[in-house]
């Protein structure tokens, strides 16, 4: 599958992958603080932003998308950075392929299974009867009976796009993501170990990578450090600045 991207900069290729319900566009805050030091690919995920959608929708499928990426674009020994699902496909890619990263960076997941049996983002998403939605704001109300955090609400519908004719459309494959989405709670699907450097940071208010993950992260990558950052989940957009100088020192 060839992936939708967005590219800035030019140097050492870094490859950055959204988590779930977000897009290419998630990290351009991010990629504009690299892009004067190093030359970066903001991937939108199958299913998701301007990507082609497919009823497949597991880490496997999504690895091996990357990696044709990676193959197709001619990305030598890319950094890859990962944000909570988009960080598992990253340590899925490493242990898959690790000859086609050079280092791995890893935002707020940890390789352990979450529980998605009752995933509220994805209730309310379905909730939302389109052929209703006259506005965003039509929407938002809807969304609001499920997700209190208005910034959170305005993060999932970015996915709502407006049709030529009128109305709204949703952005990302909605059933695919909702048959399959005890698939991106799994485990890591991939075994062994990835030798590379590895830098996991974390949300200090975010309750993904907990301090006795620690030491299941650093079975499968022993190399691994750890960094933690005043924020909750989505640690690149809330303290951008902060998220951009640690990647570029850590890379150094």
């Amino acid at each position: 599958m060839e992936l939708n991207y967005r590219e800035l900069g030019s140097g050492q290729p870094i490859v950055m992958l959204h988590g779930i319900f977000g897009s290419a566009d998630n990290w351009l805050t991010q990629s504009k603080l690299l892009s004067s030091h190093y030359r970066t690919f903001a991937l939108d995920m199958r299913n998701h932003g301007q990507s082609p959608h497919d009823d497949a929708f597991d880490y496997p499928v999504m690895v091996e998308d990357v990696a044709a990426f990676i193959e197709t674009h001619q990305i030598h020994h890319p950094v890859v950075i990962g944000h909570s699902m988009g960080g598992k496909v990253a340590m899925n890619l490493a242990l898959a392929h690790p000859n086609k990263l050079q280092k791995l960076i890893v935002v707020d997941i940890a390789p352990k299974p979450y529980n998605m049996e009752d995933y509220i983002f994805l209730k309310g998403l379905n909730a939302i009867q389109l052929d209703k939605v006259t506005t965003r704001q039509d929407a938002d109300d809807a969304l609001a009976h499920y997700v209190d955090d208005g910034d959170v609400r305005q993060f999932l519908l970015k996915n709502l796009q407006r049709k030529p004719e009128g109305g709204f459309k949703w952005k990302l494959n909605l059933p695919a993501m909702t048959r399959n989405i005890l698939n991106i709670g799994k485990p890591l699907q991939v075994e062994g170990k990835f030798m590379k450097p590895t830098l996991f940071i974390r949300g200090s208010r975010s309750n993904y990578i907990k301090d006795h993950d620690f030491d299941r992260i650093r079975q499968i990558f022993p190399a691994a450090e750890f960094e933690t950052l005043d924020a909750g989940h989505w640690v690149p957009a809330e303290r951008p600045k902060e998220f951009a100088d640690l990647v570029i020192n850590w890379l150094k």
